[in-house]
């Protein structure tokens, strides 16, 4: 079976969520998944249930944690650098059918990686497996290379009216 390469993308929440979603269903049909989460540092109730409950899903994650305001720090990018190392041996290595390169986008934009790092991935990806890419703003270029783009559009969100995020619901 060909594997295809989906982006979630947007501003609406939901972007990883949809990812851990495929994640289970994924391992629900007999498959290893691997989870690489740019940025991030710490388990989200998501991650820590994935990491308990299932283990044919692998997660590693390649961030100092928290948002990167102004320039990305020499450790944001080598970070970053051996999450994409991570993902291509990820890709490449026939041991999982999924591969999720979570907030690959958002580590775009604030440029500890670049997009040529992205598009590689995409390149070197065994036929069979599955790529999931999740960020906001995801580039044209990624967008006219994926079989299957998914924009998550926010219409309303709670914090916009100052309701906090809420421990389980959006963490």
């Amino acid at each position: 079976m060909a594997g295809c390469v989906q982006v979630y993308t947007g501003d609406g929440k939901g972007k990883t969520t949809a990812a851990t979603g495929l994640a289970v269903r994924a391992a629900g049909a007999g498959k290893r998944v691997f989870i690489g989460q740019f940025i991030k540092s710490e388990d989200s109730h998501e991650m820590a249930a994935l990491r308990e409950r299932f283990p044919e899903i692998a997660i590693e994650q390649f961030g100092a944690g928290g948002f990167i305001v102004d320039k990305p720090s020499p450790e944001d990018i080598e970070m970053a650098r051996k999450g994409i190392d991570s993902l291509r041996a990820a890709l490449t290595s026939g041991e999982y059918g999924v591969v999720i390169a979570d907030e690959a986008n958002g580590a775009l934009g604030v440029g500890v990686i670049a997009l040529d790092d992205v598009l590689g991935l995409l390149e070197v990806r065994s036929p069979d497996v599955e790529l999931v890419i999740t960020g906001r703003n995801a580039p044209a270029e990624l967008i006219e290379q994926a079989d299957l783009v998914t924009e998550m559009v926010k219409v309303k969100h709670g914090f916009d009216a100052g309701i906090p995020a809420r421990e389980g619901i959006e963490y």
